[in-house]
């Protein structure tokens, strides 16, 4: 883990002040790029509702789905609540929500490794007011490029995968090769495993929230340093295989990858809209926006990541 985590290390990369680690893999001539991804005008959007059907249970961290509640509805208005006002009338409502209960975006400030963040930053950066380095907010004109969806499950035959496969590195470049898709520096990648379509068919989020699920093995890390991908999302609770294919560490590709390569993780990502339009497009890249709130200080943001054809 150790040896691993040092090979893969970009502190330092992009300056000591950065805090946007391989999203500066995006530059302005990937982004150009990226545009001439808009063909057909399709969009699909990659986000769960924000809801309190969502997939948390409490079992990680004592995460809750979103709790909507009306500050002014219908029948504010028909008591005569805003009769103040001179003809017009108005609904509001709120939301009391984990930044990390759905579709979401890991800031660099979301993992630390021996102490340390992205970068080489302490935990003291990280307070009960928020994190005042690798907050999402640093990264709030981003994530956009191309994306490339891989399909893991079509390119294996199978409905989905299930709880405890890993995918490697070697299986994420067959699947790319299989569906016709040129890797490039700075593109975002999102691998689907197919979990949201098993949850669906089974009627019941199950063990979702942080129990057994296929996902990426430590050996993907390779895959992703080596090709500069600027971000990498899945369609599990944590991107990565549970139980982790490291005796001993607990989700080992975040540490390599997001806190020492500088990689913005992304999780519970709804991938078979996307999937059924790339097999319908006949492409996997895409153009792709997913920018997180700016939220100041915060160490996770919920998203809705849009794929344009």
């Amino acid at each position: 883990m150790d040896e691993l985590c040092l090979r893969y290390r970009n502190w330092g990369r992009w300056g000591e002040d950065d805090q946007r680690g391989t999203l500066n893999f995006i530059t302005p001539g990937v982004l150009v790029h990226a545009a001439s991804m808009i063909r057909s005008g399709r969009v699909v959007s990659c986000g769960l509702p924000f809801d309190d059907e969502g997939p948390q249970r409490g079992g990680f961290g004592g995460r809750t789905n979103p709790v909507h509640s009306m500050l002014q509805d219908g029948g504010d208005i028909a008591l005569g609540a805003q009769d103040h006002l001179a003809v017009l009338r108005y609904t509001d409502d709120a939301v009391s929500m984990p930044l990390q209960c759905g579709t979401q975006w890991d800031a660099l400030a979301h993992i630390f490794y021996r102490g340390q963040m992205w970068n080489g930053h302490g935990l003291e950066h990280v307070t009960s007011t928020g994190a005042t380095l690798n907050s999402i907010d640093r990264i709030a004109d981003g994530v956009v490029g191309r994306g490339i969806l891989l399909d893991i499950p079509r390119h294996r035959g199978v409905r989905w995968l299930e709880a405890g496969q890993g995918i490697g590195a070697e299986e994420l470049a067959d699947c790319a090769a299989a569906q016709g898709v040129e890797v490039r520096s700075g593109d975002i990648v999102l691998v689907r495993t197919g979990q949201i379509a098993q949850v669906r068919a089974t009627g019941t989020w199950g063990e979702y929230d942080s129990g057994p699920a296929p996902g990426l093995g430590v050996s993907a890390a390779h895959w992703f340093a080596s090709h500069e991908i600027a971000a990498l999302a899945t369609d599990t609770w944590g991107a990565e295989v549970l139980p982790n294919d490291t005796p001993g560490v607990f989700q080992p590709l975040h540490l390599i990858l997001l806190v020492n390569a500088g990689m913005t993780i992304g999780e519970i990502f709804d991938l078979e809209g996307l999937a059924t339009a790339c097999e319908e497009e006949g492409r996997y890249d895409f153009f792709f926006s997913a920018p997180p709130l700016p939220i100041t200080g915060a160490v996770g943001s919920p998203i809705n990541p849009l794929a344009i054809f």
